[in-house]
């Protein structure tokens, strides 16, 4: 290693970079296990890609992340861990989904039991499960026909089972929504890995991954986590040397030297670290195949949630005539605000984020009316945030694989260790990949591999 002149020096056992959950889950488990740990975190909080913001109403409101489900065990955990209290989302009333042709329908429970295309959809959507079966979590490329399934895109084998247009508008929406990116973009089998890896269809969709908020903000856990850790915040890594024998992590204040390190930012954001010597080609090759999803959130406050008294739950899914895909009730625990979170997502994010200020938030504001009524164009807050934009995370929720990729590159890109470099990030992760959840355990299995690798 040479010496950096101009610049703090520290030394670690373990240098983390990125302070989402991943990194502070990786720190966290180091720290206990008696390791001198040191985070390096690019933006000015911790959170990564769960981000609270009390806005001017008095609203608190999620930019980011924000539910959680009864199946995601390692953030229950840490949860009941620092005393971060969750609530039940919102589901009560009337649901309503409105059609591309401007038809409007009612139902309950967690998807319409009619409508175009329902039927087809239900047996593409079962025929997915049973595919996510035979997936292999751990190693994927020994799933069976793995190289058939990773060579089509979502969009070509849904055309191979259904004609019916209906149908595929409601598979395409799923894409839209899941994985925020358009079905000719996506690898099939990386549908089907992340069905197995969240339990099913039905735990994606059916509003089991979205079962719980948090009081105090999604980010409540990370700050929480962050208070016994050495996080240095607005510390952008520059460049990361890396030998057999350690590692020098380098930002424009400080060089951090340690036996091994833990790097989680978002593959999209890995280009913007440098690496001597080159990384291997593999993952080179993996993050250039894995960019990151398209998806916008937006949040409108009202002095109440009106539509409840309505028996409507602010639930909506609309196909294609607005941008807005899906609208949520997000309103706080104790209803003393009204609050609709509208998501925008794939294709539609970048026409509506191109467009002025005021035609984003007309649009927005006349899919919220479509859900509860003329009340909903009158908003006493109003904020946007397209992760697409975000100077660190460049996109959202998480990154989706393209056809080709993971056979290419997926068995020794996707989180093989590179020499004393390991990778977390809820894309690494075998269960709840893509998820907070996933994040955390991704965090756990990389310190277990510094770990393993301190006592060889």
């Amino acid at each position: 290693m040479c010496v950096v002149t101009g610049l703090e020096q520290h030394s670690a056992d373990v240098v983390v970079v990125g302070a989402g959950y991943a990194g502070l889950a990786a720190a966290s488990r180091l720290t206990a296990a008696g390791l001198g740990v040191v985070v390096l975190e690019a933006a000015d909080r911790v959170g990564g890609r769960a981000v609270s913001e009390v806005l001017p109403s008095g609203v608190r409101v999620d930019h980011g992340a924000q539910w959680i489900g009864p199946s995601q065990k390692r953030f229950h955990e840490l949860a009941a861990q620092y005393e971060c209290g969750t609530f039940p989302a919102w589901e009560t009333g009337r649901h309503v989904e409105v059609w591309h042709d401007g038809t409007r329908s009612d139902y309950s429970g967690t998807l319409p039991k009619s409508g175009p295309g329902i039927v087809e959809y239900g047996r593409v959507t079962a025929l997915l499960d049973e595919l996510a079966l035979t997936v292999d979590l751990d190693q994927p490329w020994l799933t069976p026909s793995f190289e058939v399934l990773d060579a089509m895109s979502a969009e070509e084998f849904f055309h191979s089972q259904t004609d019916d247009e209906d149908a595929l508008r409601r598979l395409a929406h799923a894409v839209q929504g899941v994985w925020c990116c358009e079905p000719r973009e996506i690898s099939f089998f990386h549908v089907l890995f992340y069905v197995a890896s969240a339990g099913g269809y039905g735990q994606l969709v059916s509003g089991s991954a979205q079962d719980s908020r948090f009081a105090d903000g999604a980010d409540a856990l990370a700050l929480a986590m962050a208070a016994s850790l050495t996080v240095r915040l607005g510390e952008p890594v520059l460049t990361i040397r890396h030998t057999a024998d350690g590692v020098e992590v380098i930002t424009g204040k400080a060089v951090v030297r340690a036996r091994r390190a833990i790097v989680t930012v978002p593959p999209a954001a890995l280009g913007r670290i440098g690496f001597e010597p080159a990384l291997p080609a593999a993952r080179r090759g993996w993050t250039g195949h894995t960019p990151m999803g398209r998806v916008a959130k937006v949040h409108a406050v009202y002095e109440e949630p009106f539509w409840r008294k309505k028996d409507r739950s602010g639930i909506a899914a609309l196909h294609g005539r607005n941008p807005v895909g899906a609208v949520f009730d997000n309103s706080p625990q104790d209803a003393s605000r009204g609050v609709l979170v509208a998501f925008v997502h794939g294709d539609s994010v970048d026409r509506w984020a191109a467009a002025p200020d005021d035609v984003r938030r007309a649009d927005v504001l006349a899919a919220l009316a479509e859900v509860a009524g003329a009340r909903a164009r009158m908003p006493i807050d109003y904020a946007e945030m397209a992760w697409s934009e975000d100077g660190w995370t460049i996109g959202g929720y998480a990154c989706f694989v393209y056809p080709g990729g993971w056979t290419q590159y997926g068995e020794h890109g996707w989180r093989a260790p590179t020499g004393a470099l390991h990778w977390a990030g809820t894309e690494t992760a075998s269960v709840w990949n893509g998820y907070v959840d996933g994040a955390i355990t991704s965090g756990d299995r990389a310190a277990d591999e510094v770990l393993s690798a301190s006592r060889s």
